[in-house]
């Protein structure tokens, strides 16, 4: 049990409270193989087909390469990941019933007081496992379901998670995509029925806390024809001195004329790998927003993708990055029009600080069906030291001549007057740099939330000071 007793950062044993005994979870062997797969299946009490759909992925795992592109990721050894840790408590539906020490954890990260204050409902998951899960009577009566993956799975909702379950994402897609196919395990599954708006958000809080471990949570939402709903995402995890995982799947189905806002706050520890995989599908009149922002980690690949199937659907992404010391972040969106008349928006922001690494990823790809398209991509880059490294990297594929597509770069650095400027009125100089920083990010937290944006707003404050570790 030696890596659950190293130790953490003295702003992580500040934040957050955690503990690890024998008795506390339950978790697999490291490593990757068809034993492994089959335990977590076994666990997870799969029906037949998903656990054929494990080993198929861990088939695929196993013949396909690291990607040759991107952030160096040797320092993760398979081998040495735990891909599944179960704490020693069942799902709960009320608060009071939590495990103290898991309740203090989600506390102190603000859950349940947010679900109280401005949620329509809450999905809490610690390492492998939702421990609590909630949603308010009027949004179920409605008819919305939310509810953790696999209670839709061995449920009345199978059917529909079959029919959906890697279907955008499928294993073939990328090495990391085929382990999450093999070993995911938690997540979230959301159906808003036809014509139903939800006026106040869902959240789910997603809790890495066992260290040498990976996260692997499956997300699928449908939203259906004429229906509307906002989504949050919260992660975090505390530091360790071995390398952590997270390689989850977020699926998204926006039905005819319907609207999805999907909105991610990630706090990783800069320990953790973040291998995520995003994607979500619109048909005709369909809206996909999303809002992200990345702080902590390792090293990110997050790359949002747009499938613009209907005619006349819309996507749009708005994101931050904050890349410090040691952090090297590859992160962008990807847009493929297929429909008429469809349109996409890429909006981001990256911050390099202390030698960190931030790069700007996209692809836009206007097919010849796609006609009278539009397009537009502008991201903006500001580095805050001469030891620090930002990178554009936009791919545009355009194959008809009837299309409107525009793309904008721009890096810069911190304005020496703007500084000047501030302090003169008695701002002392690091809280000057960042304002001047948290009003560069204000295109991402003006669209969050109010207690997101504030939460966002702290997070970058912190990387300023070089407090998160």
């Amino acid at each position: 049990m030696e890596k659950e007793r190293t130790e953490v950062d003295e702003l992580d044993r500040s934040i957050y409270d955690f503990r690890y005994e024998e008795k506390d979870f339950y978790r697999v062997r490291e490593g990757l193989t068809e034993e492994i797969v089959l335990e977590i299946s076994k666990e997870k009490n799969d029906p037949e087909w998903m656990r054929k759909k494990r080993l198929e992925a861990l088939k695929i795992y196993n013949e396909l390469k690291v990607p040759d592109w991107g952030p160096d990721i040797s320092g993760l050894n398979i081998d040495d990941i735990v891909t599944y840790v179960r704490p020693n408590t069942a799902m709960k539906g009320s608060w009071d019933e939590v495990p103290e020490d898991i309740k203090n954890t989600f506390e102190r990260l603000g859950i349940p007081q947010a679900e109280r204050k401005s949620l329509a409902g809450v999905g809490a998951q610690y390492d492998s496992e939702l421990v609590y899960h909630n949603v308010k009577d009027e949004v179920s009566e409605l008819g919305v379901v939310y509810t953790d993956m696999e209670s839709a799975l061995t449920g009345e909702y199978e059917q529909m998670v079959r029919d959906h379950f890697m279907k955008l994402v499928p294993p073939t897609d990328h090495k990391f995509a085929a382990l999450h196919g093999a070993v995911w395990s938690g997540g979230s599954f959301v159906y808003v029925p036809p014509g139903v708006r939800v006026d106040i958000p869902l959240q789910s809080y997603f809790r890495l806390n066992a260290a040498g471990a990976g996260q692997f949570e499956h997300t699928l939402i449908i939203v259906s024809e004429g229906a509307e709903l906002h989504f949050i995402e919260g992660c975090s995890a505390p530091k360790y001195n071995v390398a952590n995982l997270h390689a989850g799947c977020v699926e998204l189905y926006v039905g005819k004329n319907a609207k999805l806002r999907y909105s991610t706050i990630e706090n990783w520890s800069k320990n953790m790998y973040n291998l995520n995989t995003k994607r979500a599908i619109c048909e005709e009149g369909g809206i996909i927003e999303w809002i992200s922002g990345s702080f902590g980690s390792h090293v990110s690949y997050l790359y949002p993708s747009s499938i613009l199937k209907g005619d006349d659907s819309h996507a749009e992404f708005t994101g931050i990055t904050f890349a410090g010391s040691g952090q090297n972040l590859d992160t962008g969106a990807k847009m493929v029009h297929i429909g008429k008349r469809t349109s996409s928006f890429i909006n981001t922001k990256s911050i390099s600080k202390a030698g960190g690494i931030s790069t700007y990823r996209s692809s836009v790809i206007i097919t010849e069906g796609a006609v009278d398209s539009k397009a537009s991509v502008s991201c903006a880059s500001l580095m805050l030291d001469d030891i620090s490294r930002s990178d554009t990297v936009p791919a545009m594929d355009i194959r008809t001549d009837r299309a409107d597509v525009g793309h904008e770069a721009k890096i810069g650095r911190i304005s020496d007057d703007a500084v000047f400027y501030l302090m003169s009125r008695g701002i002392p100089e690091e809280d000057a740099k960042a304002m001047i920083v948290s009003g560069f990010a204000d295109p991402v937290s003006k669209e969050l939330p109010l207690e997101y944006a504030v939460e966002m707003n702290n997070l970058i404050q912190l990387e300023m000071k070089g407090a998160i570790g």
